[in-house]
């Protein structure tokens, strides 16, 4: 058979199925099996089928930097992304413990700051933050939940160790995508499906509808996503969440402030809303107090959420946590407000802006990856060993010019899982998007999006720029 694991190779590199001598990682034997006794063409004909699949059930995302636009099918890959219970039953624990100071950092933030006083953080990272937001100083929203939402990368250093590469938390996409891509498994690998005893993610969306509904207060909600319209690159996301959960799909048109409530435009006349899973961003989301040149936003909003007659998840401000130089500061918040000791850690970093950090960045610029604070989708990022001298000389340029708005991190080794690519089992690096809710408890899907560098030898897994995503399997004890 041309395409079992015989030539495999992990390159070096720590494979999340295969051992160095192409042998089973414990626990993965009865999916390495499978896989290994299909032929060739056997498991060229399951990844067309899934492809197809894929493209009639319409799952698509734009890509705006082709000119006009481009819609296309995110690449999926046939071979699961396993992960055993043992290791789950770590990352959960770890990923509830820093949800958990997230939540309790921007309640402070945006009120007693007693982090700051305390000096845990530096005042100025968190002011001159691009998400900070002193129009919500003061404001607490329902239940005092701020990340209703949130999908924090991860990645497995070459020890075979998971740590966090940055948080999601202002609206984390791709959560349709994992959801798809179970059910395109169940259709393609159903017998493996249940033999290996995987653990079920299909609760995501009664989960994410009691969180909301939890956040209003009432026994019957009205609830709704609020999306930016239908050229927006996750409105498949957008609609299908809507629909899935039951509730209307809006946009600007669809909603109108009252009265300090927030209405929406029915046949039958205005009903009011509770709670908006909104998937803008806090600028645009209120021209009059933001964004003028916002054609999107809902007038008032803000007036509305001030007053406490409205729900947004995730809360207006969530963005100074999304912040790449906040980020580096999460283990002392766990410290500072839990007492306890991160139990999954954080990827190094260096704060550009910090005088030691900067000299060691500007001096080993070509062995690291340099990020900017505020960006995402791989976007605003340098990886030095694969950079040119002159784009290693720029980016020395821009940091020296505005060293906050950078941080950066050693080249780390992600970790493998096979691949499908023309045909043969190659290994290409993975991240995981876990999703995690925060409602009455929190709760962490078992899973999440796992995103693959489709070019041979690439580290990034943005779908914009050129990655794909395969399943996630959590497998029972």
């Amino acid at each position: 058979m041309k395409n079992n694991f015989s030539n495999y190779q992990t390159q070096g590199f720590y494979d999340e199925l295969v051992k160095q001598d192409n042998l089973p990682r414990p626990g993965n034997e009865v999916i390495y099996d499978f896989i290994n006794k299909l032929s060739s063409e056997d498991l060229s004909q399951r990844q067309k089928s899934m492809e197809i699949a894929m493209m009639n059930m319409g799952i698509t995302f734009n890509v705006y930097s082709e000119e006009g636009g481009t819609e296309r099918i995110i690449p999926v890959d046939v071979i699961p992304r396993v992960i055993t219970a043992n290791e789950w039953k770590v990352l959960e624990k770890g990923l509830k413990q820093r949800i958990m100071a997230l939540n309790e950092f921007l309640k402070d933030i945006y009120h007693d700051q007693k982090i700051l006083k305390d000096k845990v953080i530096p005042k100025h990272v968190v002011y001159s933050s691009k998400g900070f937001m002193k129009e919500c100083m003061g404001i607490m929203p329902p239940k005092e939940i701020f990340i209703h939402i949130t999908g924090s990368d991860l990645i497995r250093n070459e020890k075979g160790e998971f740590t966090v590469l940055e948080d999601n938390l202002r609206c984390p996409s791709g959560v349709s995508y994992m959801l798809e891509n179970r059910e395109l498994s169940k259709q393609i690998l159903s017998k493996l499906v249940s033999k290996a005893k995987v653990r079920s993610i299909s609760e995501y969306t009664e989960k994410l509808f009691d969180a909301l509904k939890f956040t209003s207060g009432k026994a019957n909600p009205t609830i709704v996503v609020l999306t930016p319209g239908i050229y927006n690159s996750a409105y498949f996301e957008h609609s299908y969440l809507a629909q899935q959960m039951g509730v209307e799909l809006v946009d600007y048109r669809d909603l109108v402030v009252e009265n300090d409530h927030v209405m929406m435009r029915t046949t039958k006349g205005y009903k009011t809303v509770d709670v908006i899973y909104r998937r803008l961003d806090d600028m645009f989301i209120d021209p009059l107090k933001f964004n003028p040149n916002s054609l999107i936003g809902i007038p008032n909003l803000f007036k509305a959420y001030k007053k406490g007659n409205i729900g947004l998840a995730n809360a207006l401000g969530t963005g100074v946590a999304d912040d790449k130089v906040v980020y580096a500061y999460v283990p002392k918040m766990i410290k500072y407000y839990l007492n306890e000791e991160p139990i999954i850690s954080n990827v190094e970093t260096y704060i550009c802006e910090e005088p030691k950090s900067m000299k060691y960045v500007l001096e080993n610029i070509e062995k690291l990856v340099v990020k900017e604070a505020n960006e995402a989708g791989g976007y605003g990022m340098l990886i030095g060993p694969k950079a040119s001298k002159a784009d290693h000389d720029l980016f020395r340029e821009k940091i020296k010019e505005n060293p906050r708005n950078f941080i950066a991190q050693p080249t780390i080794s992600l970790s493998t899982n096979p691949c499908l690519i023309d045909n043969q089992i190659e290994g290409r690096h993975v991240d995981l998007r876990p999703y995690i809710i925060f409602g009455e408890e929190i709760y962490v899907t078992p899973g999440g999006l796992t995103r693959v560098a489709l070019k041979k030898g690439s580290l990034v897994v943005n779908s914009s720029q050129g990655g794909g995503s395969k399943d996630t399997w959590v497998l029972k004890e």
